[in-house]
């Protein structure tokens, strides 16, 4: 059962990796218009068919010229995949109208979503949904139009559950959005009958529970909007406390003076929280050179240009702005090679990968001259070691080991010990990176490649060229059983070594697909 359930998950994953995640959500959202454009014909949601498009493209228009002229002044690509999801998702947050004032305050709404992700920003990171910010000032003011809501309908039901597993599942949310689905309906129950208990009305658990389900908007702001990963901290820990905070907010709104924290300012607050969590924003890096550490894998040398905090194993989302990107967008993921204690200076590692066929994104990488600024949006992941001393399990496969070289230098600097064996496979000798800085930790390596690697350091092992899988990797760590296992590779060596891996004290897979 973990065996399959693993094979499909990183299946998944790299096939919805093929594409960014901003024009995965887009297209989602899209599909969820459509379907509610469809039902507006039969009356299953409130607004009409004219209203929607006429709404929509208010909204469109609006936030796509205010996102061009900030953009412009600061001399910023035009993304036009966010400037439309910001337009969907206020389209079907706020009321849809065809009256000359409501489009007004629809039009005003995407023009203060806009301008809150430049102006309410720190170190150049956006601290507030922007859909949640426009919706909330033009509703709590009066500016026209309000927070509707209108998405929590039992006809979306279904659509927004599935096109929003299909995001949380790209963007690994379905956790959190989990936590805060269980919070909002268990404390909109409690609300239910503490409510009706003062007013003496009989409490029905199923009409409540349905309500909660099926007529909320919990699913569409848990799914598109408190997902955002912008707007999340970095650790998973923080991002649950987020959650839950903002399921009590959404599921029980106070009242403060002549409003409600509900809906989109239950979000607009679990926002500060989580910048509170981390007071973290974009950098600027200079490149300061590249070089091979593998006939395929060039690695890249920065110098930060402001206060980068990270914690050993953790990656970073690369901003590389060109022309013309494709499906997959101008950002991607990098672990950090090097250790904390290496800053300012900063480096990342990737594999050239197709060389016919090359993503926008890697043309527009190579192409970067030492001197070149390019931007980190931010940190994430919890791909970090347990604290304590308990020993620890590295499977790496290829440039997968750059998390466990930034791990192992950082324990190295520090001077800490720590009983720690890193199972490393490639496709050859050759292809092992980093091997004189692995080395230099002490850390016991088993090295899995076709032909003997030359010279290998007295507590390297090489397996003698056999293929690595579950019964191999029991074999060379016959005490996986006490050790907490950490992997970083394809999901199809993760899916071979579950069996092997599900018997570790726990388990922490860190899965790539190429960019």
């Amino acid at each position: 059962m973990f065996t399959s359930f693993t094979a499909l998950r990183q299946r998944v994953l790299a096939l919805l990796g093929a594409i960014s995640m901003y024009r995965l959500v887009l297209f989602a959202l899209l599909a969820l218009a459509a379907i509610a454009f469809v039902l507006s014909f039969f009356g299953l949601v409130s607004p009409s068919p004219l209203a929607l498009v006429v709404s929509f493209a208010v909204l469109a228009v609006a936030i796509s010229v205010a996102d061009a002229l900030i953009q412009r002044l600061l001399r910023l690509p035009w993304r036009v995949e966010s400037s439309l999801v910001t337009a969907l998702i206020l389209l079907f947050v706020l009321q849809p109208a065809l009256e000359p004032a409501a489009l007004g305050g629809l039009a005003l709404a995407g023009a203060l979503a806009s301008v809150s992700k430049y102006l309410i920003a720190w170190r150049g990171r956006h601290i507030l949904n922007p859909a949640a910010f426009g919706a909330a000032v033009v509703t709590i003011a009066g500016l026209g139009t309000f927070s509707a809501w209108w998405v929590g309908t039992p006809a979306l039901f279904l659509p927004v559950a599935l096109l929003g597993l299909v995001v949380l599942w790209r963007t690994e949310k379905v956790r959190l959005v989990l936590v805060f689905l269980v919070v909002a309906v268990a404390v909109t129950l409690v609300r239910q009958l503490v409510q009706g208990a003062m007013l003496g009305v009989p409490f029905s658990l199923g009409q409540a529970l349905s309500f909660a389900v099926l007529q909320s908007p919990f699913l569409f702001l848990g799914a598109f909007m408190l997902s955002e990963p912008l707007t999340l901290p970095p650790r998973r820990w923080q991002q649950l406390w987020v959650a839950g905070v903002v399921g009590v907010l959404a599921g029980w709104p106070l009242v403060v003076g002549p409003f409600t924290l509900g809906q989109e300012r239950a979000l607009l607050i679990g926002n500060l929280l989580a910048f509170a969590f981390a007071l973290r924003g974009s950098v600027r890096l200079t490149l300061v050179g590249r070089q091979f550490v593998t006939p395929t894998a060039q690695e890249l040398t920065f110098r930060t240009k402001g206060r980068l905090s990270f914690l050993p194993g953790q990656y970073l989302e690369l901003d590389v702005p060109h022309r013309r990107p494709d499906a997959r967008g101008t950002r991607r993921e990098f672990s950090i090679v090097s250790a904390p204690a290496d800053l300012p200076t900063l480096r990342i590692a990737y594999k050239d990968g197709d060389q016919k066929h090359p993503s926008s994104y890697k043309r527009a990488l190579a192409a970067a001259e030492p001197g070149a600024t390019l931007a980190v949006t931010g940190t994430w992941g919890d791909f970090v070691l347990p604290r304590g001393d308990a020993p620890v399990l590295m499977v790496a496969a290829g440039i997968g080991v750059t998390p466990f070289v930034s791990q192992l230098r950082q324990l190295q600097l520090t001077g800490e010990k720590r009983d720690v064996v890193l199972v490393y496979v490639a496709s050859e000798a050759a292809e092992l990176a980093f091997r004189e800085e692995l080395a230099a930790t002490g850390a016991r390596v088993v090295v899995f490649t076709r032909d003997e690697p030359a010279d290998l350091p007295a507590h390297w092992m090489w397996a003698g060229g056999t293929r690595l899988d579950a019964a191999g990797l029991e074999r060379v760590v016959p005490d996986i059983g006490t050790r907490h296992a950490f992997i970083s590779g394809p999901p199809r060596l993760i899916a071979d070594l579950a069996p092997a891996l599900q018997k570790a004290r726990s388990l922490t897979t860190d899965a790539f697909a190429g960019y």
